[in-house]
């Protein structure tokens, strides 16, 4: 007679709903980080391309409108440049647009240790079901003078289901794992590039320019007027 759902969830005393709820986790976190991580790098790179041209001709306002209109995470880091551009000295803008980045950089792997904890315990927790299921049908043959093969298999077999779907998470959870980890490193390698690439065109600008531009901003006004 097969066995229903709720039969083979019973199994290893509770362990098949643990490795399930991992399984549903390790799922959850992988489709929200796939959603964040969605044309990253393309959305960056297209934003980088026009923040830079602007500075090329040095329409440093129409940049900075540019990131603000953005909603790549790239703008974040471009904006903290703009807000210190002509206030600090140039080595000082690079380092807080670099800690801006390395923040986006931080967010990007938000969540992924979840994953690494599911692959690294889910097949513990499958060992120690299967390890409850034997002793539980071991405990139901007391008393019995002799014990056959076909009263041995099935309990142990049964109770082997909770080691197989822990590994089978675990590895399900590896897998999600390594690929976003990866792609964390390969967005973190090419926002180096881009936000390189910007403070090289950011901090050639000339001061008359920026001022102008401030100016028209409302942020660098005659403050002795008021």
């Amino acid at each position: 007679m097969k066995e229903s759902l709720l039969d083979v969830m019973g199994h290893g005393g509770g362990a098949m709903w643990l490795i399930v709820g991992f399984s549903v986790v390790a799922v959850g976190v992988a489709v929200e980080r796939g959603i964040a991580q969605y044309q990253f790098i393309s959305r960056a790179r297209a934003l980088a391309d026009t923040v830079v041209r602007c500075l090329g001709r040095g329409a440093v306002s129409e940049a900075r409108s540019a990131c603000e209109r953005s909603k790549s995470p790239l703008a974040d880091v471009f904006l903290v440049g703009f807000e210190r551009l002509g206030r600090v000295k140039p080595e000082l803008v690079a380092s807080a647009v670099h800690r801006e980045r390395q923040r986006v950089n931080q967010d990007l792997r938000t969540r992924l240790w979840a994953l690494g904890t599911i692959g690294a315990l889910s097949p513990f927790v499958g060992l120690a079901g299967t390890v409850i299921g034997i002793m539980g049908a071991m405990s139901g043959w007391e008393g019995q003078d002799e014990v056959k093969f076909s009263m041995v298999s099935g309990p142990i077999s049964e109770a082997l289901i909770a080691t197989a779907a822990g590994i089978v998470v675990a590895i399900e959870a590896v897998i999600f794992f390594n690929f976003f980890s990866q792609r964390c490193n390969r967005i973190a390698t090419e926002m180096k590039l881009l936000t390189d690439e910007f403070l090289e065109g950011l901090v050639d600008q000339p001061a008359a320019e920026v001022a102008q531009d401030k100016k028209k901003d409302g942020t660098g006004g005659d403050r002795s007027a008021a």
